[in-house]
């Protein structure tokens, strides 16, 4: 009697520490599910604070080295890869803030001029398309409405002209076709996506809610992501999606912080803004943005120090970075190279 006593006295213990670990299990699931706890992705924790308006969880993850430097510094460069996989540079803006008309041939460890440009420039872009590398707008004292074709031999030829002459732009192809977003005339920012193909005339595609200047644009999934810029003094936080088969632009999302004068360019799936500014002139970053096709955005790395202003050029798997400017004002040499960590 007294062992079966014994024996239902430990039943009853065992069965109320059972329904104890069942309650506090099924309330730390409610908990999580309320969005209080933490998830794992890829080996990493994210926890609640990530998910706030602007910032998800962790998406890629990249590392940065320098690998080369530039035969001189420069900020504010146009930049694409010719249709033979070499990276170029062009433009740009010199230590004494002068406009330079060189085109380089970029690797990793280093560039080589391989040509000019017809007259020196600065805030233009480029981009690659029906076999061509192309560059477009930019100006000195005054924007420019030129198109130039940059051939693998560096020498530039007219190409067409812009509706409009345009600096401070940013451009990227899509299915034959460049786009140029946003921009500035010499008195007034833009808010136009011009649409050209070799041979054929510039037409407006679309129309970005506000004019935007300096914006951070790359392609992914046929869409074209524009990132921050700014629309005069103060820099913007926004990101738009942009459907070149219907000309819609919509607002995606914000990002954490506003920015402009940030480069961009497409790596692991992801749109990454790479550094920038604030309305500051002083207040460049280190921050590397992961942007999905949804609008996600997620930090994905650092430069080795705050730059912006410079140039991202897409060389395999990998981005090539060139130039920009520090916060003290100097532009820069370095040549870094950016891949995925796996």
């Amino acid at each position: 009697m007294r062992r079966r006593a014994r024996r239902a006295r430990a039943l009853r213990r065992r069965r109320a520490v059972a329904a104890l670990a069942l309650a506090a299990a099924a309330g730390l699931l409610a908990w999580a599910l309320a969005g209080g706890g933490s998830a794992t992705h890829d080996g990493v924790v994210a926890t609640s604070r990530a998910a706030k308006p602007g910032l998800a969880p962790a998406g890629i993850h990249v590392a940065v080295a320098q690998t080369g430097r530039l035969p001189a510094a420069v900020q504010d460069a146009a930049a694409a890869t010719l249709p033979n996989g070499h990276a170029v540079l062009m433009g740009g803006l010199d230590r004494t803030e002068a406009s330079v008309a060189d085109v380089l041939q970029v690797d990793g460890a280093g560039a080589r001029r391989i040509g000019a440009l017809p007259t020196p420039l600065h805030d233009a872009c480029a981009s690659a398309v029906d076999g061509g590398l192309y560059v477009f707008g930019g100006g000195q004292l005054t924007s420019y409405s030129q198109i130039l074709r940059v051939p693998a031999a560096g020498a530039a030829q007219p190409a067409g002209s812009l509706p409009t002459p345009a600096s401070d732009v940013a451009c990227t192809a899509v299915g034959g076709r460049v786009y140029i977003v946003g921009g500035y005339t010499g008195s007034e920012a833009l808010r136009t996506i011009v649409s050209w193909r070799p041979g054929g005339a510039p037409t407006v595609a679309g129309e970005l809610p506000k004019a935007l200047r300096y914006a951070a644009t790359g392609q992914i999934g046929g869409a074209i992501l524009n990132a921050g810029a700014t629309s005069g003094a103060e820099a913007s936080s926004e990101l738009y999606r942009f459907d070149p088969a219907s000309g819609a632009v919509r607002r995606l999302a914000s990002l954490p912080r506003p920015v402009t004068h940030a480069a961009a360019a497409t790596l692991g799936g992801s749109v990454l803004v790479i550094g920038g500014r604030g309305a500051a002139p002083n207040s460049q970053t280190r921050a590397i943005l992961a942007v999905s096709p949804t609008g996600a955005v997620s930090p994905a790395g650092t430069l080795p120090r705050p730059l912006s202003d410079l140039a991202a050029i897409q060389a395999h798997e990998a981005l090539v970075l060139a130039g920009g400017r520090d916060q003290a004002g100097n532009p820069q040499s370095a040549i870094f190279t950016i891949s995925l960590s796996r």
